[in-house]
C-alpha cells in the first residue's frame, strides 16, 4: 500500500508540475499577443514588460502573496501570512491545502504561475504610455496583496467559500480581478495621444502585426488547457478529459461569436476581434469547466465572445476607455459572465469528482437561483476590491513618481525613451499609424 501511495504522489506531482509548465509558457503567448497589438514604437517595451511582469509577481508572491492566500484562514486574509513569509513552514501550517496529496513546492509552483498570469492582464490594457518603474512596481502590489487576498476568500477557503460562491480555475479569482486591475489602471492614466479628436471620437491606433496576435492566441489557447486542468490537483482520466473538451469548445465559440459580432458591427471579419473572441470563451469557461456539460461549455463560450466585440466597441466609443488591448474586456467582462454562466449552467452528472468543491446545481438545471446568487456576491465582492484597491494604487504611483511618460516620450515611442533600443532598427514604416 505504500508503494501505492507513493506512486499516485509520483503522478500526481509530475501532472501539476506538467500543467504549471503550461501556464508559464502563457508568458510567450502573453508577449506575443500584446507586442502585435502594440506599434513598431512600442515593442520592446511591450516584451520588456511581459517579461519582468513574471520576475516581480513570482518574488512578491512568495515573499507574501501566497501566505495571504493560503494560510490558515480567518474569512478575509490568511491570519498567519507572516509566519508564512518566503513560503515557510511545511503544508500543514497552509489549512487550506492539507488536503493535496503533493508536496508543498508543487503547489506552489503551479499558484505562482497563476500570480503572474493575473499582473500580466494588465500591462497590455495599459500599453504604450505607461512608466516601466510604475508598473513594476504596481505589479509587486498586485502579487503580494490583491490578487492574493480576493484568491483567499475562495481558493483560500475565505468566506466566499464557506458562502458557497465557487471558481474552479479562476474566471473570478484571476480573470476578474486582473481585468479590474487594468480598468482602474486606463481610468487613472486616459488614453493615448492621438486616441480621441476633440468631438471624442475615436482613432484606430493600428498594432503592427497580426501574425504576433494570431502566435500569441495560439499559444494562450495551448497554455489554458494546463491552466484548468492542473487545477484538479492530481490526475483524475475522466475529470481531465471532460475538462479539455469543455475548454476547447468554450474556445472556438468565443471565437466564432467574435467573427460573427464583428462581421455585424464592422462589416468585415475581424482577426483581431476573433482572437480576443477566442480568449474571453477560454476566460469564461474557467470557472465552471469541470461543472458544466458540453453542450452548456459551447454556449458559454459562444455568448463571451459576442460580448467581447460589443464590451471592446463600447469601451472605446462611449466610456473613452482606450484599451489597446482589449484586456479588460476579454478577462474582465469575460470572467464576470463566465462566473455567473456557473450558476446558470453546472449540473449534478458532472459536478461529483474527488477533490472537486462542487457548486449547487445551476438554475438552468434543476438548483433554482441559488447558485447564480452566490455567484453574483462573490463577483461584487471581487469586483469591489480589486478595482477600489488598485484605483488606490494607481492614485499614489501618479501623485508620487508618477504613471506616464511624458508626451514626447509617447510619440516618438517607448522603445527608445524607456529602453534606448528599437526592436526592428533600420526599419522604415510608410504609414504613421503604426511608426
Amino acid at each position: 500500500m505504500e508503494n501505492i501511495a507513493e506512486i499516485s504522489t509520483a503522478l500526481d506531482t509530475a501532472w501539476i508540475l506538467i500543467m504549471g509548465l503550461l501556464v508559464f509558457f502563457m508568458n510567450t503567448g502573453f508577449a506575443m499577443l500584446e507586442s502585435g497589438f502594440s506599434r513598431v514604437k512600442n515593442t520592446v517595451n511591450m516584451l520588456s514588460k511581459n517579461v519582468t511582469v513574471f520576475f516581480i509577481s513570482v518574488l512578491a508572491f512568495w515573499f507574501i502573496g501566497f501566505a495571504l492566500m493560503f494560510s490558515e484562514a480567518n474569512g478575509f486574509i490568511g491570519i498567519n501570512s507572516f509566519l508564512g513569509l518566503f513560503l515557510s513552514g511545511n503544508k500543514e501550517f497552509y489549512s487550506s491545502l492539507k488536503h493535496l496529496n503533493i508536496p508543498l513546492d508543487a503547489i506552489f509552483f503551479f499558484q505562482m504561475v497563476f500570480a503572474g498570469t493575473a499582473a500580466t492582464i494588465v500591462s497590455g490594457a495599459l500599453a504604450e504610455r505607461t512608466k516601466f518603474i510604475s508598473f513594476l512596481i504596481f505589479t509587486f502590489f498586485m502579487s503580494a496583496l490583491i490578487y492574493p487576498v480576493s484568491g483567499h476568500w475562495i481558493l483560500g477557503k475565505g468566506f466566499l467559500y464557506d458562502l458557497g460562491v465557487r471558481d474552479f480555475a479562476g474566471s473570478l479569482m484571476v480573470h476578474t480581478v486582473g481585468g479590474m486591475a487594468a480598468l482602474a489602471g486606463v481610468m487613472v492614466m486616459g488614453p493615448r495621444v492621438g486616441k480621441y479628436n476633440k468631438d471624442l471620437t475615436p482613432n484606430a491606433i493600428l498594432g503592427h502585426s497580426i501574425p504576433m496576435i494570431t502566435l500569441g492566441g495560439f499559444i494562450l489557447w495551448l497554455g489554458w488547457f494546463g491552466f484548468k486542468m492542473g487545477c484538479t490537483f492530481g490526475f483524475s482520466p475522466e475529470l481531465c478529459a471532460h475538462i479539455a473538451l469543455c475548454t476547447n469548445a468554450s474556445g472556438i465559440m468565443g471565437g466564432l461569436g467574435a467573427l460573427i459580432g464583428s462581421w455585424y458591427f464592422l462589416r468585415k471579419p475581424d482577426l483581431s476581434m476573433v482572437i480576443n473572441g477566442l480568449l474571453a470563451g477560454l476566460v469564461a469557461s474557467t470557472a465552471s469547466c469541470a461543472y458544466v456539460s458540453l453542450p452548456s461549455a459551447h454556449l458559454i463560450g459562444f455568448v463571451a465572445g459576442s460580448l467581447t466585440v460589443i464590451s471592446i466597441l463600447s469601451l472605446e466609443r462611449f466610456f473613452y476607455i482606450d484599451d489597446p488591448v482589449g484586456a479588460i474586456s476579454v478577462h474582465g467582462i469575460g470572467g464576470i459572465w463566465g462566473s455567473l454562466a456557473l450558476g446558470l449552467f453546472s449540473a449534478r452528472e458532472h459536478i461529483n469528482y474527488a477533490h472537486v468543491a462542487y457548486p449547487k446545481a445551476g438554475l438552468f438545471f434543476g438548483g433554482g437561483a441559488e447558485q447564480l446568487l452566490l455567484q453574483l456576491i462573490g463577483i461584487l465582492a471581487v469586483v469591489v476590491w480589486s478595482f477600489i484597491i488598485s484605483f488606490i494604487v494607481w492614485k499614489i504611483l501618479k501623485h508620487t513618481i508618477g504613471i506616464r511618460v511624458s508626451q514626447k516620450a509617447e510619440v516618438d515611442g517607448l522603445d527608445l525613451a524607456e529602453h534606448g533600443m528599437e526592436a526592428y532598427p533600420g526599419f522604415v514604416s510608410s504609414g504613421d499609424s503604426i511608426i
